[in-house]
């Protein structure tokens, strides 16, 4: 029997939060599973601690078609140690995985801004790696009041 990791027992958890908060909706619970799979596939099954990352969204956005996003992972960016990855997941979208972000030390800092398309009110995800393969996560919740991906 495989074990659940604490990401992803904290991703069932968020999902089951929100199933009760927005009511029972197969496709929301199947969104979250998903989003919890990507995650772990990410990881490889590690666990990743609850620092150092960074999240600006807004807390509610108007238009879920066109939602503002900037992250930051507060980390050194050396050739022996620097963030190489960064997953952004959207757990209540119809595809979770919004974006991966790839650096190097050449970089000089593991950040980066774009805009997402959210489908409802849900909880973003994002986990960044290292190259010493540590990982790091944090997350937000944004309340989208006119529907962007699923309609």
């Amino acid at each position: 029997m495989r074990q659940l990791s604490r990401r992803a027992a904290l991703a069932f958890g968020a999902g089951g939060a929100a199933l009760t908060v927005l009511g029972w909706n197969e496709g929301a619970f199947a969104a979250a599973k998903e989003a919890a799979e990507a995650i772990a596939k990410f990881t490889g099954g590690k666990t990743a601690a609850q620092a150092k990352v960074s999240i600006e969204l807004p807390e509610i956005a108007e238009n879920g078609n066109t939602v503002p996003l900037a992250v930051s992972i507060d980390a050194p960016m050396t050739a022996d140690n620097y963030v190489s990855e960064v997953l952004v997941v959207a757990e209540g979208n119809p595809n979770p995985g919004v974006a991966t972000f790839h650096f190097t030390p050449m970089s000089g800092k593991a950040a980066a801004s774009t805009r997402i398309r959210l489908a409802t009110t849900q909880n973003i995800l994002v986990v960044a790696k290292t190259s010493k393969g540590e990982f790091f996560a944090g997350q937000k919740l944004v309340k989208v009041t006119i529907g962007g991906c699923g309609g």
